[in-house]
């Protein structure tokens, strides 16, 4: 199924490092445009089936949220995320390596069920949310390049 926004940048740095980034929930508040930050639930970290709660933020307006790890290997880290106990994304992150360090892709599919997109809209303020999330995810690559490049 296509992703319904999605974006890829080349990092100068080893995959694994990458790994850690887009994996911590920490290293994620600091590089996502929309995500602030988390607490794992029933873990310590990431694995497959640990589930967090994450606190976004868009200007004033904040809500949170219940993810599950779908995927979490050196190649990708991906997870489900419910709002008020509904499906409403997938969020992953391919990681493959290049001779330079790696290729990092952002991608995300929109899970809300039609009677529900207003209610979000009311509460994160956002109207197009694949615009949205296609200008976040090119955003949150920037940060994460120079997160990672840094080191």
């Amino acid at each position: 199924m296509t992703p319904d926004a999605s974006a890829h940048i080349d990092v100068a740095a080893p995959s694994q490092r990458v790994f850690e980034l887009v994996s911590s929930l920490r290293g994620m508040g600091e590089c996502a445009e929309e995500y602030a930050s988390g607490t794992w639930l029933n873990a310590a970290g990431p694995r497959v089936g640990a589930r967090f709660r994450g606190i976004n933020r868009r200007g004033w307006r904040v809500w949170p949220t219940t993810s599950t790890v779908t995927d979490c290997s050196a190649t990708r880290f991906a997870f489900e995320v419910k709002s008020l106990g509904l499906a409403v994304s997938r969020w992953q992150y391919d990681i493959e390596e290049t001779a330079d360090g790696c290729r990092v892709t952002e991608s995300t599919w929109d899970r809300r069920p039609g009677w529900y997109v207003p209610l979000t809209r009311l509460a994160t303020g956002v109207g197009n949310r694949a615009v949205t999330n296609q200008r976040n995810i090119e955003a949150t690559l920037q940060r994460l390049k120079r997160a990672a490049e840094s080191v």
